[in-house]
């Protein structure tokens, strides 16, 4: 369950208590908007179709090595997509600091080699 203030961009435990995960709503968002943004002119709809075309037949086959990062690279570029990051302010940043660092003292409760400053904490 995520507790977040704002669970669309938010650290929360993994379900098995074993894992972190990172929500970020606004790089799919995004992606999407730049997916589509391109797709208004036929000339690169048709490239973008053909992309996505090879990167459908790359995810439903035995995978080769390499093949799947080459094919997101196609849609990338036919696209036009830029590089699939946001900016975070200084208070969210804070924010998903706390988030992480909760996340990160029960995902490493079992890590003799815990996060510096948990043994320090534990020290304490």
């Amino acid at each position: 369950m995520n507790h977040s203030k704002k669970p669309g961009m938010s650290f929360s435990l993994g379900t098995n208590h074993l894992h972190g995960v990172l929500r970020v709503d606004a790089i799919r968002v995004d992606t999407l908007v730049q997916l589509v943004q391109h797709w208004a002119e036929p000339e690169s709809r048709n490239d973008i179709i053909a992309a996505l075309d090879e990167l459908a037949d790359v995810v439903t086959s035995p995978r080769r090595e390499g093949a799947l990062d080459t094919a997101l690279e196609q849609v990338e570029d036919a696209a036009a997509m830029d590089t699939a990051q946001i900016e975070v302010g200084g208070h969210d940043t804070r924010r998903l600091l706390e988030e992480l660092t909760a996340v990160a003292s029960r995902t490493g409760r079992f890590n003799p080699e815990q996060v510096p400053s948990q043994r320090e904490e534990n020290a304490a």
